[in-house]
């Protein structure tokens, strides 16, 4: 039986050692006194066994409290090993068995463990990685504190790498750690510090003067450098907190390069705060700013909110326009293209950024870069054209015919007039016609025409136009504030839209404070039933009496003059689209009643005539000679399945009874805000019976575009349609170009 027992404990301790040999047990001291166990090496509570039965070399920790038990720290059947760790388990392990308690196997299993996994590791990285900063204290482990390991890391380097404060303050403090050591990656402790996302290791670090705060690691890359790569926001502002210094430039650029590289807008802000000046500075590869590092929408928007030069050309010759046509990043490009960004600015061969998405074959940076007035027929150095649509009349012609026009304006004896629909964001549509008819006559819109009107979007416009603001400015400006208008869910919050519009036009501006051209702003008087249709105007309304068009059964507050009325408040209340936004006190936007204004437009112009005429004043009655109406485009007509509404019997009958209601209510709204249609046709008939020139402009629109929307893809793609069709109707554009210049 005592044989049958041995074999069984060798069989045992064979599997042991072959399952986990550095497995720490208990293990009774007996079991090594004789029998084949022989005592090969001692050092301080450790011993080296050979236990000839199990053919092992076995190396126990004895424990003074427990002389009866020992803690088998490893059982390997290779000498060459057991020779290998014995040494440096007696003298790492050291300063764990002689600081902490009664020690246990789960206690002590990730100290060797950690010892074994990490070979070059001291006793004080050992007491850093497993958190147990009390033998941080122990005299063998001070003197270890500047030792690094293969890789020349300190414990003070692990330390802040794991985000071990307890430890970074305990080696700071106790063992009087060294901050400026750099490891074979040149990284000080504070590079370390720098990626963990908090603010507390740098400040513990930079309470002691630390000396790496502005060091340059082995890539060329300061703490904060690598804070803004690594979007650590708080670490950032730790370090700005501590001294760090923006303005060193590292292996590519600043450490603002390094923030917008990655798109972290955190850093980026935080840079910019502490340091304004970084907003334009150069990297040391290519000379560009910031800018030119951005990928996306959100962080172009940042710097140039910021003020940074948008059409700013690098080292290359390259403006940031060309960078992000070369990635194919089109949301970013719209950014820079609705802030002023210079699409036929020439950079590297010449090219302007309309050559190189040609050449990429991006359509939809194509598309807007045409839009926003690229050139089609620039060359660069190579004599090269994009080529996509033929090109306008030649300026010389453009300018000949503007001086012809400005010979025959002086003897001209009639009025023009501009009718703006309504239509929303559609707007733009309205912007990119007016762009065109000003590049061909020559002349800001502004002098073109004697009377303005529109109604909602055209209504903002039209007081726009008014107040002599460049057209390419209110495109990058409708573009930049659709996301702000539009913002959540309907209906939307009028603050962004109230906040635009008394930005643009001022708090205090009058109707009156512009005279010229005469202005009608389109709106419904709400407080009323049925409504009413009102004009704001900057002159005095017709003073020949009018027929209440109803007899009213109450007293209405008195409408408030043109001389008292605030420009944004009558744009304001203009564009209030039911379900869009609230109301503006009594009034609804104008496209209730008059999204088309062109007849609402003539009628008011034959009324205030007739009022010259009555006071005596008749040779100050011009004719009306040519009327310009424009639309925001036209949607594709589609079928519509069913307009029935009724009491349904079942189910079934109730769903088509939602459905024929749902597409009654939209035809409703459509019929009523309709300025395609009927309202065209009895314009034109309108000018026709009385010799008026009468020009539409309303493109074709593939699809329906909302007034809402914000997509940059859908507006562009409109814009492009718009674009198209000018070239289509560019002989008609040109020929109410010369009717407008010479007055028909």
């Amino acid at each position: 039986m005592q044989f049958l027992r041995g074999v069984m404990e060798t069989v045992s301790a064979v599997s042991n050692l072959f399952s986990n040999p550095y497995r720490v047990r208990e293990v009774p001291l007996s079991d090594y006194s004789g029998g084949g166990k022989v005592k090969l090496k001692e050092e301080g509570r450790m011993v080296l066994y050979k236990n000839t039965p199990c053919q092992s070399w076995d190396c126990l920790l004895k424990c003074p409290d427990t002389p009866t038990v020992a803690l088998r720290l490893f059982q390997v059947n290779s000498e060459e090993d057991a020779m290998n760790w014995f040494p440096q388990y007696a003298l790492k392990l050291r300063p764990f068995y002689e600081t902490l308690p009664l020690p246990k196997p789960e206690a002590v299993q990730p100290i060797v463990d950690c010892l074994r996994n990490h070979a070059d590791w001291s006793s004080a990285h050992i007491a850093v990685d497993t958190g147990l900063r009390e033998c941080l204290k122990h005299n063998h482990v001070q003197r270890k504190e500047c030792d690094g390991d293969a890789a020349g890391q300190t414990p003070l380097h692990l330390a802040c790498e794991r985000g071990e404060v307890a430890c970074v303050r305990e080696l700071l403090e106790e063992c009087q750690a060294r901050t400026d050591i750099k490891d074979k990656n040149g990284e000080t402790p504070m590079h370390c510090a720098a990626k963990q996302d908090s603010a507390t290791i740098i400040q513990a670090l930079c309470s002691r003067m630390c000396a790496g705060v502005n060091e340059l690691n082995g890539a060329g890359e300061t703490p904060l450098h690598v804070s803004c790569r690594l979007g650590r926001v708080e670490a950032v502002n730790a370090l700005l907190g501590g001294g760090a210094r923006c303005d060193i430039i590292g292996g590519s650029g600043y450490p603002i390069h390094a923030a917008m590289k990655y798109s972290e807008k955190g850093c980026a802000e935080a840079v910019l705060d502490a340091d304004p000046g970084q907003l334009q500075v150069e990297d040391a590869v290519y000379g560009g700013t910031p800018l030119h590092w951005c990928k996306t929408a959100e962080m172009c928007r940042t710097l140039l909110e910021r003020g940074c030069l948008v059409n700013y050309l690098s080292k290359t010759g390259e403006s940031a326009l060309h960078v992000l046509t070369k990635r194919g990043r089109f949301d970013a490009s719209m950014v820079l293209l609705t802030h002023g960004g210079e699409p036929n600015l020439k950079g590297q061969d010449g090219n302007t950024a309309l050559h190189l998405a040609m050449k990429m074959d991006h359509m939809e940076l194509i598309k807007a870069l045409i839009v926003f007035g690229a050139d089609v027929e620039m060359h660069n150095d190579l004599g090269e054209t994009p080529g996509l649509i033929a090109a306008r009349t030649s300026k010389g012609e453009r300018e000949e015919r503007a001086e012809g026009g400005k010979k025959e304006d002086g003897g001209r004896g009639i009025d023009r007039l501009l009718c703006l629909d309504g239509g929303g964001i559609k707007g733009l549509v309205l912007i990119q016609l007016l762009i065109a008819l000003e590049k061909e006559a020559g002349r800001p819109i502004k002098e073109l025409f004697d009377w303005v009107s529109g109604t909602s979007t055209g209504g903002i416009l039209a007081l726009a136009i008014v107040h002599g603001k460049d057209m390419e400015y209110l495109r990058c400006l409708y573009f930049r504030m659709k996301e702000q208008v539009f913002k959540g869910s309907r209906p939307y919050e009028s603050a962004p839209l109230e906040d635009f519009l008394k930005k643009e036009f001022g708090e205090n501006t009058m109707m009156t404070d512009v005279r010229h051209p005469r202005v009608m702003v389109t709106s419904v008087l709400a407080d009323r039933h049925p409504g009413e249709l009102h004009l704001f105007r900057n002159y005095d309304p017709p003073s020949l009496a009018r027929e209440r068009p109803y007899a009213a059964t109450a007293t209405f507050l008195p409408l408030t003059i043109p001389q008292e009325q605030v420009v944004w408040r009558a744009a304001r209340s203009s564009g209030a689209a039911p379900t869009y936004f609230r109301p503006m006190g009594r009034f609804l936007d104008g496209g209730l009643l008059a999204n088309n204004p062109t007849l609402d437009a003539m009628t008011e112009i034959h009324q205030y005539n007739k009022s010259l005429k009555a006071e005596g004043r008749g040779l100050e009655v011009q004719r009306l000679g040519v009327v310009v109406s424009l639309g925001t485009g036209k949607p594709p007509q589609v079928v519509v399945n069913s307009v029935d509404v009724f009491r349904p019997s079942n189910p079934l009958e109730l769903a088509k009874s939602f459905v024929g209601a749902k597409e009654l209510g939209k035809m409703l709204v459509d019929c009523c805000t309709d300025s395609d249609g009927c309202a065209v046709d009895r314009a034109r008939s309108w000018c026709e019976m009385t010799d008026t020139v009468y020009h539409r402009l309303s493109p074709q629109l593939s699809q329906e575009v909302m007034l809402d929307e914000v997509s940059d893809a859908v507006l562009v793609d409109m814009l492009w349609e718009t674009q198209m069709y000018l070239y289509e109707q560019r002989e008609n554009v040109q020929l109410l170009a010369q009717q407008l210049l010479n007055g028909y």
